[in-house]
């Protein structure tokens, strides 16, 4: 089972659940991260990938995966 099947309900990515399944750190108003800058490394994808998925999947899969997620998010809107 991938984290990115549902990843708000992963310990790894709860913290930043707002608690809808979208990032609390979203502005909503301009569509962009507030902290992308300072972000954690959960936030980076391909520092993720390569500390945590690299074993589990190629590299065009997580990144198709993590634009699912995104396609996803942005339906909720």
């Amino acid at each position: 089972r991938s984290l990115l099947q549902k990843p708000q309900s992963e310990p790894l990515y709860r913290k930043l659940d707002r608690g809808d399944g979208v990032c609390k750190y979203l502005d909503e108003q301009k569509k962009l991260c507030k902290i992308y800058e300072n972000r954690p490394l959960i936030c980076n994808v391909d520092a993720m990938y390569d500390l945590m998925f690299s074993n589990q999947m190629s590299r065009l899969d997580y990144y198709q995966l993590n634009k699912k997620s995104c396609q996803t998010l942005r339906k909720k809107e």
